[in-house]
């Protein structure tokens, strides 16, 4: 295993055993078993190590419909479902790209009929995602039955909100931020599981 790898490795174990850590270079460089020389080369930011890490951890999600992955609890289901949408953005130029592109096809244009019609097509397939998680959660029971619409406009917005974020200059880890947002965004959610009380939806 080369030192980089060595690094994400130790990294990611002292994740996972407290989300909390900070994962300064001083700890990690130790876990490793590698010298603060070394991991800043491989890294030169705290930000650096934090992001990698998290960007690995993204793109080694489960493939294919994670709502459905009888290992994990609805939370982490959940979470991973989020996960893998913002994982498709990618980061930095990848995410500047990507809304570079929405902008100059959405955004930009005068908005035609045709042009409305092409984006209601690309919303409509995000809420049909989103509206399958939350059905398959309601269906387990962990959410409650009926009318999700509330719910898959508020993962949209979480989702929409992040993604951009990804794409800004920011003066902190894009990814430790994220974890905290999507963390609260399926608390919120699973907040009105069974036995909790529901608010009516107003008119």
């Amino acid at each position: 295993m080369d030192t980089r790898e060595k690094i994400l490795k130790a990294a990611a174990e002292m994740l996972a055993e407290d989300m909390g850590a900070k994962l300064s270079v001083r700890a990690v460089a130790a876990r490793a078993g590698v010298s603060t020389g070394s991991l800043r080369f491989h890294f030169p930011t705290q930000r650096a190590l934090q992001d990698s890490l998290l960007a690995r951890i993204y793109e080694h999600l489960l493939p294919g419909d994670p709502i459905r992955d009888p290992a994990l609890p609805p939370r982490e289901r959940l979470l991973n479902c989020l996960r893998q949408i913002l994982a498709l953005i990618g980061t930095n130029e990848d995410a500047r790209t990507a809304w570079g592109a929405t902008y100059r096809t959405f955004i930009e244009p005068e908005p035609t009929e045709q042009l409305r019609a092409a984006y209601l097509c690309h919303e409509r397939e995000a809420e049909r995602r989103v509206e399958h998680w939350l059905t398959v959660l309601a269906e387990e029971g962990a959410l409650p039955p009926g009318d999700h619409t509330r719910n898959l406009r508020f993962l949209l917005t979480i989702l929409n909100g992040l993604s951009v974020e990804r794409a800004l200059p920011t003066s902190q880890s894009v990814f430790m931020a994220e974890a905290e947002t999507l963390n609260a965004a399926v608390d919120f959610i699973l907040s009105a599981g069974p036995g909790s009380p529901v608010e009516p939806t107003q008119p």
